[in-house]
C-alpha cells in the first residue's frame, strides 16, 4: 500500500486547479450530469458523486448515508451475496475512516468525492489539513483509537494523498475493488 502515490496508474492524474471547489465539473473534469444532484457520469461509464461539507455538523453519518445512495444507484446495495454486502460495508466503512481523520486530524472535511466503474470504487476526502495520514506503527489492536489508516490500509486495493502546491490541505484518496 502506497500513501506517497498521488494516484494510480491508469487514474485521472494529479487534482487539478480547482478540484475543491463547487464549479459544475467533477475533480477529474468530468461534468456530465447525470441528473442526480452532485452526481455525474464520464464517457468512459464511470459514475461519479461528490458533497461539499460546507457549514454541515453531523458529518460521518452524512458521509455515510451520501454513500449508501450511490452504492444504491450504482447497484452495490442491494447486495444479492455475502461477498457483495461486504464489499459495500468495506466502502461504508472506508469512508467512515477518512472523514473521522479528517474531523480528528485536519480541521474537517471539506469534501467527499467518489467515483465508481466496473472495477475500481474511488474514494477522496479533501481537508484543509496539513499532517500525513499513516498507519500508526507499531498497529496495537488491543489499544483504543490508532486504527483508521490501518483499516483503510488493510481494505483498500491503494491509497494515497494528494496535495497541490500552494494550496492549503490535501486530499486523501482510497480504492476498492468492485464486487464480483
Amino acid at each position: 500500500m502506497s500513501t506517497t502515490r498521488p494516484h494510480s496508474p491508469g487514474d485521472r492524474g494529479p487534482e487539478p486547479s480547482g478540484a475543491s471547489g463547487t464549479s459544475a465539473q467533477g475533480p477529474s473534469g468530468e461534468g456530465a450530469s447525470s441528473g442526480a444532484p452532485g452526481e455525474a457520469a464520464s464517457a468512459s461509464g464511470r459514475q461519479v458523486r461528490r458533497m461539499s461539507f460546507a457549514d454541515e455538523s453531523g458529518v460521518v453519518p452524512l458521509a455515510r448515508d451520501f454513500t449508501r445512495q450511490a452504492l444504491y444507484a450504482w447497484g452495490w446495495l442491494p447486495a444479492a451475496t455475502a461477498d457483495q454486502r461486504a464489499a459495500a460495508e468495506d466502502v461504508l466503512l472506508v469512508v467512515s475512516e477518512l472523514v473521522t481523520n479528517a474531523c480528528l486530524h485536519a480541521e474537517g472535511p471539506e469534501e467527499l468525492w467518489i467515483a465508481c466503474d466496473n472495477k475500481v470504487l474511488r474514494i477522496e476526502v479533501s481537508d484543509r489539513g496539513s499532517g500525513q495520514p499513516a498507519p500508526r506503527t507499531p498497529h496495537r489492536a488491543g489499544r483504543p483509537g490508532g486504527h483508521g489508516m490501518f483499516i483503510v490500509q488493510r481494505l483498500c486495493l491503494d491509497w494515497g494523498v494528494v496535495r497541490t502546491p500552494g494550496v492549503a490541505g490535501k486530499t486523501v484518496w482510497a480504492e476498492l475493488g468492485a464486487p464480483a
